[in-house]
């Protein structure tokens, strides 16, 4: 059978493209291995790439084989001095077939889950591959358009960081041929021979002189044409050009909010943390224009940076009411609602203060929900007892309060209870296409 060796050269990455065609093949296997991975990281390795093991199967190169029905072919082995043309080769005895991965008997082979490296773009790109932040561009922002240049061929005139030094080399050698411009060794192999009839030669014989006349008169038309045919003409010259591109800019806010308070334990911090770190992440590998605006709240609500917001450490009491005044507030002042699509993003343990969920419950639903694009709450829910994972679906205060908002199109809520539910309801809040439910 043939083999083909690909040896051309990649200076920068010479398994690059072939690394990209394993990608596109087992993609399936790999975001499932990446979605397993992202559970079980811990906060500070979130967005960093790494190994991830897929099963051997369906990951071969695909090849040519021969055909093994019908036909007839021959195979010569080297080295062969025991059977000759026509000869039956008998099966080797015993024996057995090896296995494949944990299946395998002891008596046969086996083979190990596939372990290769990602780096952190690919692992990101894998990981938000199919989610999106939903009803992004706006009907009332297609008026708000953007100019930009983009590459548009090539133009005979610009400036001279724009010349394009392969293009206008190509040009000047197509009118170079097309005129059939001497080239100067058609000049100097003349030349020579000129020379060599000159030398040692009698300049009475007519033979001679005649063929040193036409070589003379054709050295001298040639030089006349390679000097009336420039190498590079202005004509050849060419420029890189861009041409001015209009494009409706969408432009998106997402407000985090996060409860702090001391009936936020150290685990339901941790869960809290985990979800807006992968939604920060989320938005600044997928978007350009997104801003994020972070605001933490006890009994009192304040908008902070992202350093303060995951790593700040003040407790107090609990009323959610003004995480959602103050987020009022700043849309007001930085956000207006013909320019920008508002989200917002809400993580809590569901616990409130005595009555501040009915005026939560307002909020949402005169203030908040007709201006943003979506609104998503999450619950840091109480595992069950023995260390089994679930929770319980009742929900505290918060969460029934917030059940009467299930009906707008643009507000969903989901429970967590570990560190495995963290990612499956990202994707679920965020995915393409639909976004509605309770869990």
């Amino acid at each position: 059978m043939p083999q083909l060796i690909d040896r051309r050269l990649n200076p920068r990455d010479k398994s690059l493209g072939n690394r990209q065609r394993f990608l596109r093949r087992a993609r399936a296997q790999i975001k499932q291995a990446v979605d397993k991975a992202v559970r079980d990281r811990s906060i500070a390795d979130a967005a960093k790439g790494g190994s991830v093991s897929i099963p051997t199967e369906g990951i071969g190169e695909p090849r040519f084989v021969f055909s093994s029905k019908g036909g007839d072919r021959e195979r010569v082995f080297p080295g062969n001095k025991k059977f000759v043309a026509g000869d039956e080769i008998q099966k080797p005895p015993g024996g057995g077939a090896g296995g494949s991965g944990k299946d395998a008997s002891d008596s046969g082979g086996g083979e190990d889950a596939f372990t290769f490296a990602l780096t952190e773009n690919e692992f990101l790109d894998i990981l938000f591959d199919d989610l999106e932040l939903p009803d992004l561009v706006k009907s009332s922002l297609t008026d708000v358009m953007v100019s930009d240049h983009r590459r548009a061929g090539y133009s005979t005139d610009g400036t001279t960081p724009n010349l394009n030094i392969l293009r206008t080399m190509r040009t000047s050698m197509s009118r170079r041929l097309a005129l059939r411009r001497p080239s100067k060794d058609a000049i100097a192999r003349l030349e020579e021979e000129l020379a060599a009839l000159q030398q040692g030669k009698d300049w009475l014989d007519p033979v001679d002189g005649e063929r040193r006349d036409e070589i003379a008169a054709d050295i001298e038309r040639l030089k006349r044409r390679h000097r009336a045919i420039p190498y590079i003409d202005p004509i050849d010259v060419r420029y890189n050009r861009f041409a001015p591109v209009t494009t409706p800019r969408a432009k998106a806010v997402m407000f985090c909010l996060m409860d702090v308070s001391a009936s936020m334990g150290e685990r339901e911090k941790d869960l809290a943390k985990r979800f807006f770190i992968l939604l920060h992440l989320f938005l600044k590998r997928k978007y350009d224009r997104v801003e994020v605006v972070f605001i933490r709240h006890t009994h009192e609500a304040g908008e902070v940076d992202e350093q303060e917001f995951f790593y700040g450490r003040e407790s107090g009491g609990t009323v959610v009411s003004t995480a959602l005044e103050k987020m009022i507030e700043i849309r007001k002042q930085r956000y207006q609602i013909a320019d920008w699509n508002v989200y917002c993003a809400q993580a809590s343990d569901g616990d409130n203060s005595s009555g501040d969920t009915a005026g939560c419950v307002e909020l949402l639903s005169e203030e908040i929900l007709p201006m943003c694009q979506y609104y998503a709450y999450i619950e840091i829910a109480e595992s069950l007892e023995d260390g089994a994972r679930g929770f319980s679906m009742g929900g505290k205060e918060l969460w029934r309060g917030y059940s009467e908002l299930l009906s707008a199109k643009n507000f969903a809520m989901k429970q967590v209870a570990g560190r495995g539910d963290i990612y499956p309801v990202f994707r679920e809040l965020f995915a393409k296409q639909s976004r509605k439910g309770v869990t």
